[in-house]
């Protein structure tokens, strides 16, 4: 498509020069189609998250962003501000699911104006060396583990989605083994605690076949023209392919009227629509021992509600996690983790005293809006700031 593209873009550019000397209905139309075209296409580069200042008290702040630790899979980045308040130190946990963190900006303004805000900002797996070794479930808990240390004692967790699973473990691990890095709270949002509970079309599908399956017909060898050359990975676009397919009618639907829109020269309303396909679809490649071994521990087996995952030959056991307020928020209408499987995360944390512990289920919203939107600003943002407040 690229040479298609390419051609289509040459002629929008060229053809506002005409629209610019005489505006017809079907000059119009032929400009939408040719943008349409142009459009086609993914990016494999992490788009910026774009947040320039937030307002904090009564003045405009600038926010600076800054690696604080890096390792060749991930960055711990922080959006610095420039006060003298201390706020909450908070760790925000983006889900490695075909995605860049970025996708999760909305999650990151809302809570930069009451928070010291860092994100797990994770790398496109096919621009890291061979050389760099591998990156599973068990390397992921353990960056998690670093970031935190990094932060040190007092800080607090938002794991939003999938990495749910794997943040609860590292907390349990932390708490077990005494590390004083330990955060004083943990919200999970949205993930897949506990698949087993009403299974979703997305847990469906990873336990109608075997783990060969995936295995043999979803990865892929990084080509030599990348860094990550000869790495196998769990490719971006097939994720997005899975993630598009459960909604399709939708995807068909929002294409179809940003093409009217672009006709009708409603370029504002456009620019939204447009906004939100250039980060959906800006995917990364993921390590293919991680994809697995997430399908194999999380989707299929649910180990850890078992009492049956081990992090390097160690039992995980979430009854460790003593000290460690948790918040669990689910959305009513979520059809990619459905109501309960995040839940099922205070079952694990039985000896978690019960204030504690809370939950809250947020009426109206699906998956995206647990973490985005009007209702996680108005609803769901207040409390997990309270519980922030409360614990640090």
């Amino acid at each position: 498509m690229a040479p298609i593209r390419e051609i289509a873009r040459g002629q929008y550019e060229g053809l506002k020069v005409w629209r610019g000397k005489s505006e017809t209905p079907a000059l119009a139309h032929m400009s939408a189609a040719l943008e349409m075209i142009s459009r086609a296409g993914l990016s494999h580069s992490r788009p910026p998250y774009g947040i320039d200042a937030v307002t904090v008290g009564n003045r405009e702040v600038a926010i600076t962003e800054e690696p604080a630790l890096v390792s060749p899979f991930g960055t711990l980045l922080h959006f610095k501000k420039d006060i003298e308040a201390a706020q909450p130190r908070v760790m925000i946990v983006a889900p490695l699911s075909g995605h860049f963190a970025t996708l999760l900006r909305s999650t990151v303004r809302t809570m930069l104006p009451d928070h010291d805000v860092y994100i797990t900002d994770w790398h496109n797996a096919r621009d890291v060396s061979l050389a760099d070794g591998r990156f599973g479930f068990e390397e992921y808990v353990d960056h998690l583990i670093q970031f935190l240390e990094h932060l040190g004692p007092g800080a607090h967790v938002v794991a939003v989605c999938q990495p749910c699973v794997q943040a609860l473990v590292a907390v349990s691990l932390m708490e077990e083994g005494k590390n004083p890095a330990k955060p004083s709270s943990m919200t999970l949002m949205a993930g897949p605690v506990d698949t087993r509970i009403s299974p979703t079309e997305v847990n469906k599908l990873a336990t109608t076949r075997p783990i060969e399956w995936f295995e043999n017909n979803l990865l892929a060898t990084v080509p030599a023209r990348y860094v990550g050359a000869g790495r196998r990975v769990y490719p971006g676009f097939v994720q997005l392919n899975a993630f598009m397919s459960m909604n399709k009618e939708r995807h068909i639907k929002a294409h179809r009227e940003l093409y009217q829109l672009l006709a009708a020269g409603e370029t504002d309303k456009a620019e939204v629509v447009k906004t939100f396909y250039d980060e959906y679809f800006a995917v990364l490649d993921l390590p293919a021992e991680f994809y697995i071994e997430t399908v194999n521990w999380v989707f299929q087996r649910a180990l850890l509600p078992r009492g049956e995952l081990t992090y390097r030959g160690h039992k995980v056991d979430p009854r460790a996690v003593t000290r460690t307020a948790l918040l669990t928020v689910e959305g009513e209408r979520d059809d990619i983790c459905a109501v309960g499987q995040t839940l099922a995360a205070h079952d694990l944390c039985s000896r978690l005293r019960p204030y504690l512990k809370r939950h809250h289920l947020q009426a109206g919203v699906g998956h995206y809006g647990v973490f985005s939107g009007r209702r996680w600003e108005n609803q769901i943002y207040p409390l997990v700031r309270n519980v922030i407040l409360a614990s640090d």
